[in-house]
């Protein structure tokens, strides 16, 4: 037998003393693969608008078509991936932690605009009528409603140009009703039930108003679905 047939056998014989050991590893790893929870395999859909968009005062349909199918959507499209994406990192135990943290800010924040835009949309009516048991509450919270609007009209007006929400909430530590300035989708309040949010991004607005944030405030204030913020407070409050 020449060198290069020598060699030859003596590396099958290797490979083959080292298949038992492989297998014992794949079954290891099998044994121990992590299990990904049912969370991460939800398909989520858009949410219809519950409104005609051809019917809100001073918001053109073409505004809220877009902000409702390009921005919207492509947060529950993004969320949808990145979910798929987080899945395959969690099984993989050589994910290093900071990668695998990348992938939990980006679900955060489409987590949290995804939420906050189906809120928004439900929270706009062409049929604007009060509550007055949600009045009542924000006179009991606030003094008045006017000290609410005023408030809320002041924070969404500093958030022209820029981004973010405004929000009244109901804060179950404090237990009261209260408004909040949002940045953006992933600082939400803490110990707070969202009943009314206002998306300020430029993506709500620009198409109708440019630059003029404060004429989209007075249209979303004339569009506020006041049923279902009531809707909402009701339910925060039986917990």
């Amino acid at each position: 037998m020449n060198m290069i047939s020598r060699r030859i056998l003596m590396q099958g014989l290797t490979v083959s003393a080292a298949l038992p050991a492989l297998a014992a590893v794949s079954a290891v790893r099998a044994q121990t693969r992590v299990e990904i929870p049912p969370a991460f395999g939800v398909e989520l859909a858009p949410k219809p608008l519950s409104f005609d968009p051809a019917q809100i005062d001073g918001l053109s349909e073409r505004l809220l078509t877009s902000h409702w199918q390009n921005n919207y959507g492509g947060s529950v499209n993004a969320l949808n991936g990145i979910k798929q994406r987080i899945a395959a990192a969690l099984a993989d135990d050589s994910t290093p932690a900071y990668v695998y943290n990348d992938l939990k800010r980006e679900h955060l924040m489409r987590t949290g605009s995804v939420v906050l835009h189906e809120m928004y949309f439900d929270n706009i009516s062409s049929n604007a009528g009060r509550d007055s048991e949600l009045d009542a509450a924000l006179n009991r919270a606030f003094g008045s409603v006017a000290t609410w609007e005023r408030e809320f009209r002041r924070i969404a007006g500093g958030l022209g140009g820029g981004s973010g929400w405004v929000m009244l909430a109901w804060n179950t530590h404090a237990q009261t009703l209260e408004n909040y300035w949002m940045a953006d989708h992933m600082h939400a309040p803490a110990s707070s039930l969202p009943l009314l949010v206002m998306d300020m991004y430029e993506h709500s607005y620009h198409m109708d108003y440019g630059a003029a944030a404060a004429q989209y405030i007075d249209a979303f204030m004339r569009n506020i679905n006041w049923t279902e913020v009531g809707r909402r407070l009701d339910q925060s409050l039986r917990g």
